[in-house]
């Protein structure tokens, strides 16, 4: 199995979890946790190979945020 862990600085622009899902592919990841996602609430979407699993906890200026990267 191989982790990782990336700060990606949001995922809030169109197309963004595509990219990185392609991405994780590219490096064949298993799991990889991701901050700052900047995004609001609970979420769970598949991008590509993988579930995104999104939990918010960040302040007004949606600045923080932690998620998980699950291949399938």
């Amino acid at each position: 199995m191989r982790l990782g862990h990336w700060n990606v600085r949001g995922l809030c622009k169109p197309g963004s979890l595509k990219i990185a899902a392609r991405e994780l592919a590219r490096y064949k990841l298993d799991l990889l946790g991701v901050q700052e996602v900047r995004w609001e609430k609970r979420n769970k979407i598949t991008a590509g190979d993988y579930i995104f699993l999104f939990y918010w906890q960040g302040n007004e200026n949606h600045q923080l945020g932690t998620g998980f990267f699950v291949h399938h």
